[in-house]
């Protein structure tokens, strides 16, 4: 009897994965719960466990896209196949430890590359930089290099283990499915051959029935941790099945500590720079980014094609400073997260978005879409570029929920980590310029969005506040708007109301 394998529904919104790489092949004994092969959707890569034990029949290749609940292989159950297996494999194992030495090296297979699809928007990518240089050994998925998206980085792990060969060069901008490299597949690293008394004695450590490919191997999750970590995997012990290399093992791995005495001899061998000269004219030129060029593009558009409009006013923080001031540590020891001004920010434009739904409203065409939620985009400024993730529904949040989603938004943000469904979407953007020291400024429109509201430094400065004259922490703000779809009125009471639930926060818990 054989048990039929299909894909599973992984999300709502996927509808058909890719077969990434099998670590099994055709006609292999597998376990029960056995890692066979990994599926790759356009957001992650899920591994796929066998769901009975016996052999192996492939139906999907390395690279097919199948549907979800399309059938990946089936699974014979074999009498007998358990007691003949181990043979069969450990005289496979003895036999492909005698093949590098007949066999010198290379297998004559030529694995190319293409460029993966990295999101439904994306029809191009610029490859950022070569991790591997022409010609390097890469092992399977090793990271090789680094592609731009107009919304996102990621990162190009190796199809096979072998010699890499650099088709696009640095700066190419590539369609998806664009060829990018090919890696020459090997049996091994060069460095193997020149050692033939290692050779000799690691068929006995091959021959183990505790270990396969998946031993030592790293997932694709584990693999990206450990880049980043700068730890190798042969550094770090598997505890998955077969010994396979986890994302838990990879968050726990440790980065071995330098010793000072290598580290000062690298010290000096670093050349120093030139000084400078005084009065030079040195020119540096780079090539802009596909993140920055969209942004750059998105930006002018905005500006072209919308009738944009900016108004101004000034809060009295002093009331939401005192709150913080009072409450910061018992809040922090509740939730664990600081009490910040954004989460008022944002729940006083939520209040306000409701009242004036023009606000939070858009163009589409010769209609007019008014959104009954409140998606905020939060702009920050990552190493990339700007980027504006979205919390989702912030209107039903608590001020600890906005704090949290903000902090883990940011945090990916700076680490380039965001995905593309983080980014999509929002009804209403915050920027907060004030972090960089900003005064005043007019912010642009996030598109196809119809307002941005712009925080400033908070300065204290002198006002009139019942006939006297105090010093108090002032901010200005100031709302961008599409004058096509929000008229002035609508703008301006919309910003008295922000500016009135901020200097009373206490109105955003009464709902008043």
């Amino acid at each position: 009897m054989s048990k039929e394998m299909k894909v599973p529904t992984v999300g709502e919104s996927i509808t058909e994965v890719t077969v990434g790489q099998w670590f099994k092949k055709d006609g292999d004994q597998v376990e029960l719960d056995e890692i066979l092969c990994e599926l790759e959707s356009d957001k992650a890569t899920f591994e796929f466990p066998a769901e009975a034990a016996g052999i192996l029949r492939i139906k999907a290749k390395e690279g097919d896209t199948v549907e979800i609940g399309g059938l990946i292989c089936v699974i014979e159950d074999s009498e007998g196949g358990e007691k003949s297996a181990p043979v069969e494999t450990s005289a496979a194992k003895k036999t492909s430890a005698e093949a590098p030495a007949k066999k010198a090296f290379g297998t004559g297979e030529i694995k190319e590359m293409i460029v993966p699809t990295v999101g439904e928007s994306i029809t191009e990518v610029t490859l950022a930089n070569w991790i591997k240089q022409d010609g390097d050994f890469v092992t399977l998925d090793e990271i090789i290099a680094e592609v731009d998206s107009d919304k996102a980085t990621f990162e190009l792990p190796a199809e096979a283990t072998g010699i890499l060969r650099h088709v696009a060069k640095e700066g190419d901008v590539m369609e998806i499915g664009g060829l990018i490299c090919k890696i020459e597949v090997t049996d091994a690293a060069p460095a193997k051959e020149s050692a033939p008394a290692a050779s000799s004695s690691a068929p006995e450590k091959t021959t183990s029935s505790n270990e396969n490919y998946a031993t030592g191997h790293a997932s694709p999750a584990a693999s990206k941790i450990l880049a980043e970590k700068g730890v190798a995997a042969s550094a770090v012990s598997g505890t998955g099945k077969d010994g396979r290399i986890t994302k838990e093992d990879a968050m726990n791995a440790q980065k071995p500590a330098e010793t000072p005495k290598t580290a000062a001899p690298t010290a000096k061998a670093e050349p120093t720079p030139a000084p400078s000269i005084p009065g030079s004219r040195e020119v540096r030129r780079e090539k802009m980014s596909s993140l920055r060029k969209t942004v750059s593009r998105r930006l002018v558009a905005v500006k072209n094609e919308t009738a944009m409009l900016t108004t101004f006013n000034e809060v009295n923080m002093k009331p939401i400073m005192d709150l913080r001031s009072k409450f910061k540590d018992q809040f922090k020891e509740k939730h664990g997260v600081g009490l910040g001004f954004m989460s008022f920010f944002t729940k006083a434009v939520c209040v306000a978005l409701k009242e004036w739904p023009a606000v939070n409203a858009q163009i589409d065409g010769n209609d007019l879409v008014f959104n009954n939620f409140c998606d905020i985009s939060i702009a920050v400024s990552a190493p990339k570029g700007l980027v504006v993730p979205v919390i989702r529904n912030a209107e039903s949040m608590s001020f600890d929920q906005i704090e949290k989603e903000i902090l883990r938004l940011a945090g990916k943000a700076r680490d380039n980590k965001l995905s593309i469904e983080e980014m999509t979407g929002g009804t209403f953007t915050i920027t907060n310029g004030g972090v960089f020291g900003s005064m005043m400024s007019t912010p642009i429109i996030n598109a196809p969005q119809s307002a941005i509201l712009g925080m400033h430094n908070i300065v204290e400065r002198p006002i009139a506040e019942n006939g006297q004259v105090v010093i108090r922490p002032m901010m200005y703000v100031a709302l961008s708007y599409d004058h096509r779809i929000i008229d002035g009125r609508e703008s301006v009471s919309f910003l008295v109301r922000v500016k009135q639930l901020l200097e009373d926060p206490t109105r955003l818990l009464l709902g008043v």
